[in-house]
């Protein structure tokens, strides 16, 4: 019998969900920031229990983390170096000629994350095509290895110009150090990244480096902690594409970690959508500390090879740090249950990116936390019971919450702590709503018509209101939303995605080595999901990135297993004008097209998933509780009724405005909407005609 444990370290709560049987066990626990795997160990014990099971008869776990995203965003890594060719020693600093806000005079770009004096380089040279036009000279690399060991360096980043072509200087400079300094730890670009346009693959490889020793110690860690409480079965982790790699390669690159988490849920969102067969899903995932949102289409959540870590200037695209991996494409905000509230000096109410986390937490914990969170809000406006969040485990102090929402906002626009909550609220709800609405055009999407999965432990609270404010007519909350992530970790295929530039006109195309290239990848990404699975079915999916010669950046485009095996120019022209013309109206006449990147990722089966026969709405569930519930609507308070989710059995209907309630999270069903139990226990949210 297979018990399996999914694990997510959240910026407030760690999420530990067990399947075991066919059931899954569930509990929430505060994270440990001083060393996480303590809460890990706690939440196993105590969902252990739950099942009646003990740590030894686990059979896998997977995990999720924010470590390495807030590794990067706090600045606290590794003591490490940047080596890269003599004359491109500030292209991390230079960044590129865009400037993410061009109207202001005063635009401060964000500093990189090496300082120029950990920046250095050595006198070499490979020029666009792979071939070497300055041999690097290995006593020199001997000379640097002397300095790197004088200055204490825990890290190294090794970046140089087109090693993605011809990685042998780099590896050069790997074994040398290798030889030299063999604590020391090396990161190549031509591994970590080896993709075209320097700043992204520099910096990619500087924050692998940067985070690679803090991640190896965590990861090693929680591997004795976990094997001393008896638990010394197979650990993966979650990666920043949807799948799962070795806890191995995971500690190699851990870059691939960054959106780990967030992945998890857009996982388990398409999961849901296959169940429901919705083909446009908008996926909101509120925690403790951000709110995710993610566009599902025909059950597949979108991806990109390029994202930004930390962006500094109102999470403007290209204010933050570029990571150049495939990843699962998120908009990501500092909005979560944690996420403290202000007045800024314009008179208004801000909320975020600043969060209380789990220490001290927003003031309603009584941990010593004295400003107000979302949390704090949603406690006054009703939404949450006192005596019974996170299962009780947890009590709130409403009269601190309302002293905070004083102190901190309402004493000074002049409002009462009702108004004020109702402020913070609305701004959070808002800002989750604008960021899906910008997302969603970035796409080229249209939210009508779309469906919400909302989860994590505050999103249920949030996406009544938020539905409202996007026009969105239909919420499915599913079970375990609470600790959506978690599951979604359980649900998720090994896999891992390789890539490669290689330039290549569709004038000048080779058969051949397309086959080549394809092959070698293909080889490479099979190569690594065996090290999870080695008995198991592999898939792969192939890309190219291709554009008209002279643009700056590439569409992709997929190609089938007959395609990929049997190379033709003709075939890659046909879908590349098939492609671009979806998303721009028409092609470009008279202009070449080339291909810039080849990406194959290897797959396991993702698991099957059955649909159900949906519910209309059935047997009117009354309610036993009442609860003066704030509407934000009318902007009064509305008697509300309570309902356990328990007793939301299927067809069971509850009209809004109401709360139903469990151990996790609660979820608000706004005035207009209606709440249906449909057969697999997700709780079905739909506007209800008027009247």
């Amino acid at each position: 019998m297979a018990y399996r444990l999914g694990v997510d370290i959240g910026g407030t709560f760690t999420d530990v969900v067990l399947e075991a049987e066919g059931a899954l066990h569930s509990v929430k626990v505060l994270t440990t920031y001083a060393a996480p795997e303590d809460a890990i160990i706690d939440g196993m014990h105590k969902v252990c229990a739950k099942a009646g099971l003990v740590p030894g008869d686990l059979t896998q776990i997977i995990h999720g983390t924010t470590l390495a995203t807030n590794a990067l965003i706090e600045r606290r890594g590794a003591k490490t170096a940047l080596i890269t060719t003599k004359g491109f020693r500030d292209v991390i600093e230079m960044r590129t000629e865009s400037r993410f806000e061009q109207y202001d005079l005063n635009l401060v770009l964000p500093e990189p994350l090496l300082p120029r004096q950990r920046r250095l380089v050595l006198q070499e040279r490979v020029d666009a095509r792979g071939e070497v036009l300055i041999p690097l000279d290995e006593a020199e690399v001997e000379a640097l290895a002397g300095k790197l060991e004088a200055s204490g360096y825990d890290s190294v980043a090794v970046g140089f110009l087109h090693s993605y072509l011809n990685p042998v200087h780099e590896r050069m400079v790997r074994d040398v150090l290798a030889r030299r300094l063999p604590g020391l730890s090396v990161s190549l670009s031509s591994d970590v990244s080896p993709q075209m346009r320097e700043y992204e693959r520099f910096n990619t490889t500087v924050a692998n480096a940067y985070i690679k020793p803090l991640m190896a110690s965590y990861l090693g860690r929680l591997r004795e902690r976990l094997a001393a409480e008896g638990a010394g079965c197979d650990i993966f982790l979650m990666h920043s594409g949807g799948g799962i790699i070795s806890i191995e390669s995971a500690a190699e690159f851990p870059v691939r970690l960054v959106e780990s988490g967030p992945a998890g849920g857009a996982v388990f969102a398409a999961h849901i959508a296959g169940r429901y067969g919705i083909d446009r899903v908008l996926s909101f995932d509120m925690g403790g500390t951000t709110a995710k949102i993610c566009l599902i289409r025909d059950q597949s959540p979108k991806t990109s090879r390029v994202f930004e870590v930390a962006r500094s200037y109102r999470f403007k695209k290209g204010s933050g740090m570029p990571i150049s991996i495939p990843v699962i494409d998120m908009v990501e905000i500092g909005a979560g249950g944690g996420s403290l509230a202000h007045v800024d000096a314009l008179r208004q109410i801000r909320v975020g990116p600043e969060s209380a986390g789990s220490e001290p937490g927003p003031a309603c914990y009584g941990r010593g936390g004295e400003r107000p969170g979302v949390t704090d809000a949603d406690l006054v406006l009703g939404k949450l019971d006192p005596d019974n969040f996170a299962g009780g485990t947890i009590p709130l102090h409403p009269d601190r919450s309302e002293a905070a929402l004083s102190a901190h906002v309402g004493e000074t626009l002049g409002m009462d702590a009702t108004t004020a909550a109702f402020g913070v609220a609305e701004v959070v709800d808002e800002n989750m709503a604008n960021a899906a609405r910008v997302h969603a055009v970035e796409n080229g999407e249209d939210l009508a018509g779309y469906t919400m999965i909302a989860f994590g432990g505050a999103a249920p609270l949030h996406a009544g209101r938020l539905a409202q404010k996007l026009g969105i007519s239909r919420v499915l909350v599913p079970p375990g939303a609470g600790v959506g992530s978690a599951i979604g970790f359980l649900r998720a295929p090994f896999s891992f995605e390789a890539t490669r530039s290689v330039y290549m006109r569709l004038a000048e195309f080779d058969a051949d080595a397309v086959r080549e290239i394809l092959q070698t990848l293909g080889d490479e990404a099979t190569g690594f999901v065996r090290t999870c699975a080695p008995d198991a079915t592999v898939e792969t999916d192939v890309k190219v990135y291709m554009r008209y010669t002279g643009q700056g950046w590439e569409i992709p485009v997929t190609l089938t297993p007959e395609q990929a095996a049997n190379p033709d120019s003709n075939t890659f022209q046909a879908l590349f004008d098939a492609d671009y013309t979806r998303l721009f109206g028409r092609p470009v006449a008279g202009l070449d097209v080339e291909i810039t990147v080849w990406a194959v990722n290897a797959t396991t089966p993702k698991e099957a998933v059955a649909a159900i026969d949906q519910e209309e709405p059935g047997v009117a569930r009354n309610a036993t509780e009442r609860r003066a519930l704030f509407d934000p609507v009318s902007g009064a308070f509305v008697d509300a009724g309570v309902v356990p989710r328990g007793e939301m059995v299927r067809g069971a209907t509850t009209d809004g405005p109401a709360a139903i309630t469990e151990d996790e999270t609660t979820i608000i069903v706004p005035v207009s909407m209606r709440a249906v139990a449909q057969p697999d226990g997700c709780i079905d949210l739909t506007v209800r005609e008027a009247g």
